[in-house]
């Protein structure tokens, strides 16, 4: 296909009027002596489907029956979106060849339509505010850079607001100016007829992401969750009774899709074995689809949120947890982190994707009532996977790292022995998963005082149990190698 845009401004012109905009509100009105509408074919059974994914991007499909002549026609589709990529619109009917597409993206308002009429001839309807006489006059529009300049009877005008209201009389709307964006196909048709046919195209303009309620129980040891979609409409156009789907996974786009505004990088607190004991979503390629139970409007400039997950008596526990990226000391105590722990697998009373988003962890007071203790970002998140939800620091449990020796045993290998002091102040025994890991790959465990569990080539972790009120060291040397 090839693609011809017109932003030159020899039939368009660029210039802003925003200044005049006030003079136009409140002394100009624009009257239409005639109007030029474009015929439309009818469509009936018309039926719109959504695809939305998390990157700013949705697909639309526009089912519908038309009736076509035979031969050449064409199709008007209004209420399309503003924010359509042109170059991605395609049309399938049975027995209808397209010829020529043309997308009118320049719209109607006050700026344009004076704009459009430089060189030509329009009224002015003054009104003396003192008597109401109206006094008509035919001017020619010579310029609009920086304001409307006119000649009137020889004499050379600024239209500006003052104490003479005044209208400006148009004989009529120029042909591309349109009140909303406007998609025409030129087609021929192998005969007349109905026939269903499918509008499809790509928009910017139309998003969606996920937020989690999570109600945590610790003595009960569950949690109830509840998940949220929350879909946003900046695309121009308000889109009626749809049937909509959303799809988890960030799909690849090349710059020619625009500057999408760069996401930060969701941090996870799980580890992943995935498990086969439950019913996965539809799948699309290697992404999920969630559709939506229910069709449903959403308009222009609009947040909506739906419900698309809910699960109680998830068994859930608290655990306290520290990560080391390096080997090295601190000269202060740090705080371990608090997370709640559960594994996504319908054993567990979940089971379902999780589309990447933020999830909002509560605990019921003393009094019955949840109160907000924390938040973290998870990744898209398959089933049978195990998820540790950050949700702060403790504040009576710390830890203080030490490197008491650091050896280099060749060019390319070192031995680090390490302690790690952990500190509980609570009045219950707690028990801190402890990781370290490395930039290189940890070939040998020399010693430990605690057995360690291997996660990967570059990290070990260790369960350190600590009494009430008392202190644990775990020890340990390791070899690395680059």
């Amino acid at each position: 296909m090839i693609t011809l845009s017109n932003t030159s401004g020899v039939c368009r012109a660029k210039t802003s009027l925003a200044w005049l905009l006030p003079c136009f509100a409140a002394v100009i009105g624009f009257t239409f002596i005639s109007l030029s509408h474009a015929q439309t074919l009818p469509a009936t059974n018309q039926q719109l489907y959504l695809t939305i994914y998390n990157n700013n991007l949705a697909l639309v499909e526009d089912k519908r029956t038309l009736n076509l002549p035979q031969g050449r026609s064409t199709l008007e589709f209004k209420n399309i979106s503003a924010s359509i990529r042109p170059e991605t619109v395609s049309l399938n009917a049975l027995g209808v060849n397209i010829i020529e597409q043309n997308f009118d993206f320049d719209l109607l308002t006050p700026n344009k339509l004076m704009e459009k009429s430089v060189g030509q001839q329009v009224q002015l309807v003054r009104t003396n505010p003192g008597n109401g006489q109206q006094t008509t006059e035919v001017a020619t529009v010579l310029s609009v850079n920086e304001g409307v300049v006119l000649s009137v009877n020889g004499r050379i005008e600024v239209l500006r607001a003052d104490a003479i209201p005044t209208r400006v009389i148009f004989n009529k709307i120029p042909d591309n100016l349109r009140a909303s964006p406007l998609l025409s196909i030129s087609v021929a048709a192998d005969k007349a007829g109905a026939r269903n046919a499918t509008l499809s195209y790509l928009t910017t303009g139309l998003s969606w992401k996920a937020d989690y309620v999570a109600l945590f129980d610790e003595k009960a040891q569950q949690l109830d969750l509840q998940g949220w979609v929350t879909l946003t409409n900046n695309s121009g156009t308000t889109f009626h009774n749809v049937n909509a789907q959303l799809v988890a996974g960030d799909i690849n786009l090349t710059n020619n899709w625009g500057d999408y505004e760069a996401r930060e990088k969701r941090r996870i607190q799980a580890r992943r074995s995935v498990s086969r004991d439950s019913i996965r979503k539809p799948a699309l390629a290697d992404y999920y689809l969630y559709p939506l139970t229910e069709r449903t409007t959403i308009a222009d400039k609009q947040t909506k949120q739906v419900s698309f997950l809910e699960a109680s008596g998830v068994k859930a526990k608290k655990i306290y947890a520290y990560k080391s990226s390096s080997f090295s000391a601190n000269d202060r105590a740090e705080h371990a982190s608090v997370l709640v722990d559960f594994n996504n697998t319908a054993s567990t009373g979940l089971g379902a994707e999780l589309p990447e988003g933020i999830m909002r962890v509560y605990m019921r007071d003393h009094e019955g009532k949840p109160k907000f203790i924390g938040e973290s970002a998870i990744e898209h998140t398959p089933q049978g996977s195990h998820l540790s939800v950050r949700t702060g620091e403790a504040f009576d449990i710390t830890v203080e790292p030490a490197v008491t020796k650091e050896e280099s045993l060749s060019k390319t290998k070192k031995r680090f022995s390490v302690e790690y002091a952990i500190h509980n102040s609570r009045n219950e025994d707690a028990v801190v998963e402890l990781e370290q890991s490395s930039y290189f790959a940890i070939r040998k465990i020399v010693s430990e005082s605690i057995k360690s569990q291997r996660i990967d080539a570059y990290t070990l972790k260790w369960l350190v149990p600590v009494k009430a009120k008392d202190e644990t060291v775990l020890s340990f040397v390791v070899e690395n190698e680059n």
